[in-house]
């Protein structure tokens, strides 16, 4: 068993063109944050990530792409998620109102609302989300 056997999975979004979007967006150095429910978290019964822990980039055929290192985690209302995380993230956005429009389309869709065992699940201001910070650290392939 090599050393990244042994790593957790790093999951952007579903498998599919948004997955495949991040993935290339976290190679090119473009995307150094990234933005989850907490209510994710623990649906999955997960442990939040801590800096210094190390994953396995995974893309949506189920490869190992890079190794990502979090640099650092942040629990906040989603009404606090500042420009910098905002523009971190990669996906183009100018604006937090931007980015996070594109975000609730994402929690809103069936696809998470099925992960969390929640059909009408919305987020307001005050959801708790898990800022998340990380660098690449190897690539794989």
């Amino acid at each position: 068993m090599t050393d990244h056997e042994r790593l957790k999975p790093y999951l952007l979004a579903f498998p599919g063109p948004l997955r495949d979007r991040l993935v290339a967006a976290v190679l090119s150095g473009a995307k150094v944050s990234t933005t989850g429910l907490l209510a994710e978290y623990e649906a999955e019964g997960e442990e939040l990530p801590r800096p210094g822990e190390r994953s396995a980039l995974i893309d949506s055929g189920g490869r190992e792409v890079a190794v990502v290192e979090v640099t650092e985690v942040r629990v906040l209302p989603l009404g606090e998620v500042d420009l910098t995380h905002a523009l971190d993230e990669g996906e183009g956005y100018a604006s937090v109102a931007e980015w996070r429009d594109g975000h609730e389309r994402f929690w809103h869709g069936a696809g998470m609302r099925r992960a969390l065992g929640d059909p009408d699940f919305t987020v307001d201001d005050s959801t708790m989300v898990v800022a998340e910070r990380f660098r690449v650290v190897e690539r794989t392939r």
